[in-house]
């Protein structure tokens, strides 16, 4: 009868690991790179408190449920006792008051920097580039002609290449670029 693996794995001794340093390694606190949580966390407090105290989740899967259609069912099932008079011993009347974080302005924080808009920096490749402004100043619009071209080493099919033009004319920078290039000549 053979062994797992992992078994045989945990009853070795490994001579070139540093328990010293592994433990301190596991002990070491979090790297954090947001500014925010930075500047407003304890290093007395554990992780976990220090997430509350802001209005932050630690496991988003305990505060965010997934909805259970047996309870839901059973929920139904005591609102219609309660409608015919009948009394019915529940546990959610003993639910904790939920108080407001002490640095609830951390949550806050993230959250309006999550939706401040950002500026687009897609741009495609100079080699994508010349490529398109090589097709759209030899071409015009004649999209079958710039696939049959000897330059589309990539076999690129009209739609294709009618795409990478779209995406092109979508970027401001680029786009206005050639055409003050174009205009210019």
């Amino acid at each position: 009868m053979t062994k797992i693996r992992k078994v045989k794995r945990k009853k070795k001794y490994r001579v070139n690991v540093n328990r010293k340093r592994l433990r301190n390694k596991l002990k070491k606190l979090p790297t954090i790179e947001c500014k925010n949580i930075k500047e407003e966390w304890e290093i007395t407090k554990s992780t976990r408190s220090n997430l509350k105290e802001m209005g932050l989740v630690y496991d988003p899967n305990k505060n965010l449920k997934i909805p259970n259609i047996k309870q839901d069912l059973l929920q139904q099932v005591k609102e219609k006792f309660m409608e015919n008079g009948m009394e019915v011993d529940s546990d959610d009347e003993n639910e904790d008051i939920k108080k407001t974080p002490a640095k609830i302005h951390v949550a806050q924080a993230l959250e309006r920097d999550a939706k401040a808009p950002r500026e687009r920096r897609f741009r495609l490749p100079n080699g994508q580039v010349e490529f398109i402004t090589y097709l759209l100043d030899k071409y015009g619009e004649d999209y079958k002609a710039m696939a049959r071209d000897k330059k589309n080493y990539n076999q690129l099919t009209w739609k294709q290449i009618r795409a990478k033009i779209k995406t092109f004319k979508g970027i401001p920078e680029q786009y206005n670029e050639y055409l003050s290039k174009k205009i210019a000549t």
